[in-house]
């Protein structure tokens, strides 16, 4: 989820927390627990600050080993003997650890359930683990955790009333668009009448409950990219891969790697120029306006020496300006 939804959720979590008698009845332990929450929520996305060293480093470890099994054990001991530290370890550690991990396991919970993913299953396997049945941004999960927490701010309702029914209502809205996601498959394998047993399809959820963004691999390595609305199936787009050495040469590239690493739905197009080639890989779940802009790009000059390379979310006419500067 993204950064406000894990925030509002991890001061619903501290409401939540208040159905337990040990906190509720200490205003010291409550507010620990409140601080735990918060920190709690936003701790596994930390990897963030991976940005400042650069963007292929971000992209292959974002949502990596801060998502995982070992991370999550990790983030709620740190967390929880930090607020110790603060508070003179006179908090009951019992509560206090049960809530913080519960608010870094929610955390980790949802991503699972977008198509960005996680590596939650980690040391197990690095496998990108994408549902792909609630949008990165999800109105009514956002929506409703802001009237939660204000009707607990106003004083209207108990918090032990708003966020246990809060939060079963989630549990019965994640549950419906999970079903709601496999009946759709079916359905569009149905609607789709130029379909092969080989065929592979991703089902991936907008902003919109109804609506949905399709992405199929077809036998021949090619994808059709398209959308599910009013109940009909529409391809808009297809990408087909290039064969070129420069495609299979640009995968030893380190920011290449990087990309080709988080993503199993990479198309490459090669354009050639008078200094050599282009090597555009592009991630053909994301599409916007018509265009492609979550990329991995590598420049090569006419003997495939790397010229320059570029791996994150861009325009088209942003990504050739910051091209346009390694070719000269």
């Amino acid at each position: 989820m993204d950064t406000g939804t894990h925030l509002v959720m991890g001061l619903g979590l501290a409401g939540l927390a208040t159905i337990d008698p040990v906190v509720a009845s200490d205003q010291s332990v409550y507010a620990a627990v409140l601080i735990g929450t918060i920190v709690g929520s936003q701790a596994p996305d930390f990897d963030g600050l991976l940005r400042l060293k650069s963007n292929a480093a971000y992209i292959r470890n974002h949502r990596g080993a801060s998502h995982s099994l070992p991370a999550i054990a990790i983030w709620t001991l740190l967390i929880s003997f930090l607020l110790q530290m603060g508070f003179g370890f006179a908090l009951p550690w019992l509560h206090l650890i049960g809530w913080v991990l519960l608010a870094v396991v929610v955390h980790v919970f949802t991503d699972l359930f977008n198509t960005y993913g996680t590596q939650a299953m980690r040391p197990f396997t690095d496998k990108w683990i994408s549902w792909n049945i609630i949008h990165i941004f999800d109105p009514i999960i956002f929506i409703s955790h802001l009237i939660a927490i204000l009707l607990w701010a106003l004083g209207l309702l108990s918090p032990t009333i708003i966020f246990p029914t809060l939060y079963a209502g989630l549990i019965v809205y994640y549950i419906w668009r999970t079903i709601a996601h496999r009946m759709l498959r079916k359905q569009i394998m149905s609607l789709d009448t130029d379909r092969s047993d080989n065929d592979q399809y991703i089902i991936i959820p907008t902003i919109s409950l109804y609506d949905w963004n399709v992405v199929k691999r077809r036998e021949d390595g090619s994808f059709l990219i398209g959308d599910y609305r009013q109940k009909k199936l529409r391809w808009v787009d297809r990408a087909r891969c290039d064969d070129h050495p420069a495609v299979e040469l640009s995968k030893s590239d380190p920011s290449i790697r990087s990309f080709l690493y988080f993503t199993s739905f990479a198309c490459a197009e090669v354009r050639e120029h008078p200094w050599g080639y282009q090597v555009r890989w592009s991630d053909v779940r994301y599409r916007h306006r018509k265009q492609y802009p979550f990329v991995g790009v590598l420049l090569m000059d006419s003997d495939y020496k790397t010229l320059g390379s570029y791996v994150g979310w861009l325009s088209d006419d942003r990504l050739e300006k910051r091209l346009r500067m390694n070719t000269y």
